[in-house]
């Protein structure tokens, strides 16, 4: 069984060792900066970090100033705070005038657990990829993350990165693994069907392919960590090989990547899809397992959604 490493982890490291190399990265945080894990780069470069307060508009406003003054920003809190209380700054501060603050939002999913319905941000990816000139990252492990922070910190414009609170398996290696904003990566070869997965999602997909070939149904498995700007080659590609299609996504099923396949294939290349995700309901107070469970975003969930896309062909 692999190390099991929350991205939110993944990114306080990555920020402190980025901050040490880069003397222009600032670094502002909502009076949460022990739990987003901001407080790493605090410890290393205090004199470039802010705790803004229980401000999260007023952090993206001040983010954006510093931004403009030719800083590249990172901007932290939880992503129900971020996504949701601090649109309108992130919408009309950040992304109108294209600036460099990246929103690393930590927090995100149901996987928050027992902080219940209100703090499980389930909306986020949707919010954030409706705003014109906005990057949306959904990282699947610890790996992934500290590649995703690299990219971000060298790629002009606004981005949100989405982290999470729980543990979550290794599944990337940290020696080969390779990174690139827009460009989705294939992690397992098949042509019955292809699983698009995003976040934590990749790991249940992985999960999903082994039963899957258990039964001899072989599926292409696919990590879509950049939900805009889309990969639209590589989706429409697995859509020709195998003619059927499932998402996967710790996220309601509108508005995400579960949308943004659909838009994808409908314009490009229509075949059946099936969403795995949240289905258009809010989440409730529970262990993260328990509630990965409680709505069907298991492997064996999976699985009951490839079977029935085969279905559909």
């Amino acid at each position: 069984m692999s190390k099991k490493i929350a991205t939110r982890e993944a990114y306080g490291k990555a920020l402190a060792k980025i901050g040490q190399e880069n003397p222009n990265i600032v670094v502002l945080d909502a009076d949460l900066s022990k739990s987003t894990k901001t407080a790493d780069f605090k410890s290393v470069c205090p004199e470039r970090f802010v705790n803004i307060g229980i401000a999260e508009g007023n952090m993206m406003s001040i983010a954006g100033g510093i931004a403009s003054c030719g800083k590249t920003v990172f901007a932290s809190t939880f992503a129900i705070f971020a996504a949701g209380r601090a649109f309108e700054q992130i919408r009309n501060t950040l992304c109108y005038p294209k600036l460099n603050v990246k929103v690393c939002a930590t927090h995100a999913g149901i996987t928050v657990g027992e902080d219940g319905a209100s703090h499980q941000a389930i909306e986020d990816l949707a919010l954030m990829r409706s705003i014109p000139n906005m990057t949306v990252i959904s990282p699947s492990d610890a790996v992934e993350t500290e590649a995703a922070i690299k990219a971000v910190s060298e790629y002009k414009g606004p981005c949100y990165v989405r982290l999470g609170r729980a543990g979550v398996s290794v599944i990337n290696d940290n020696e080969e693994y390779k990174f690139e904003i827009g460009k989705a990566v294939t992690l397992r070869e098949g042509k019955d069907a292809v699983i698009f997965a995003t976040g934590i999602m990749v790991d249940a997909a992985l999960e999903a392919y082994n039963l899957l070939a258990e039964e001899g149904i072989k599926v292409k498995v696919v990590n879509i960590h950049t939900i805009k700007p889309i990969d639209v080659d590589a989706i429409v590609k697995a859509a020709e090989e195998t003619g059927t299609a499932v998402t996967a996504e710790e996220h309601t099923i509108m508005g995400g990547l579960g949308s943004a396949v659909c838009e994808t294939l409908s314009e490009n290349y229509p075949i059946p899809v099936v969403r795995v995700g949240i289905k258009d309901v809010f989440g409730e107070s529970g262990k993260p397992d328990q509630l990965l469970k409680a709505y069907g975003l298991t492997a064996e969930d999976i699985v009951k959604a490839v079977k029935k896309a085969i279905e559909l062909k």
